[in-house]
């Protein structure tokens, strides 16, 4: 799944597998189809052992892996964050909407999600993220730093180049 969230647009793939080289065709795909023009793209993704640089490098020559690793800046959502992922939210609703009743082959599943994820682009559906940074705060308490901890009933006084 790949997915921009205020471009109302997604992309989902059904493989047999998820290996890095998937995933790395899969991401050049990608890069090619909505990317091209742009010098850096910032790329948001899950700690999955598959979804590293590193992939580019079993998938291609050395040349051209270097080219796209240069170009990708990869950032990745904290581990226990999980609601933080867009992409799983997107995969929550293809699986809500979409995939809730037996499906018998790869072929019918891939059939269904890229119909789903059609209609779902026809009408530039986006995210409504509502979960903001004082939210994560609160939420993902235990992973801030002592230093960084607040109190529920006091606004907290942090440096702002913490909060950037």
């Amino acid at each position: 799944m790949f997915c921009e969230p205020l471009g109302g647009w997604r992309n989902v793939r059904v493989t047999q597998r998820r290996t890095k080289a998937d995933w790395a065709y899969a991401l050049q795909d990608q890069i090619i189809e909505h990317d091209s023009q742009a010098q850096k793209l910032i790329l948001l993704t899950d700690h999955l052992n598959t979804h590293s640089p590193s992939c580019f490098y079993e998938a291609f020559d050395p040349a051209t892996a270097c080219w796209r690793t240069e170009r990708l800046e990869i950032r990745y959502s904290p581990k226990h964050g999980r609601r933080l992922n867009i992409a799983k939210c997107e995969l929550s609703v293809l699986g809500r909407q979409c995939l809730n009743r037996r499906i018998d082959d790869a072929l019918e599943l891939g059939q269904e999600a890229n119909a789903w994820q059609y209609e779902r682009d026809r009408i530039a559906k986006k995210i409504n993220w509502q979960f903001r940074t004082c939210d994560a705060r609160q939420k993902l308490r235990r992973l801030y730093p002592a230093f960084l901890r607040i109190d529920e009933n006091q606004e907290p006084e942090l440096p702002t180049d913490v909060l950037d």
